[in-house]
């Protein structure tokens, strides 16, 4: 199964983009920066402890795109 959220923000420089996913990373931008960096971090572990793949897709001035995969679990007991 594949689920993607898209924007229509900023973007995501691509020097940002290849560590979003860090513990702790922050990206850089015009706005004040929030949080801890924890929030996609946390996400990706949960995505890969359930086999799963996360990534990020991002141009600045037109958007991102998260998109993740799950495994489908099988019907067969």
């Amino acid at each position: 199964m594949r689920i993607s959220a898209s924007d229509r923000g900023a973007g995501i420089s691509p020097e940002d983009l290849d560590h979003v996913f860090e513990r702790f990373y922050r990206a850089k931008g015009t706005r004040k920066t929030e949080g801890l960096g924890l929030g996609l971090y946390i996400t990706r572990m949960l995505v890969e402890a359930h086999g799963g793949r996360i990534w990020a897709e991002s141009e600045p001035g037109k958007g991102s795109t998260f998109s993740f995969t799950l495994p489908l679990a099988s019907n067969e007991l």
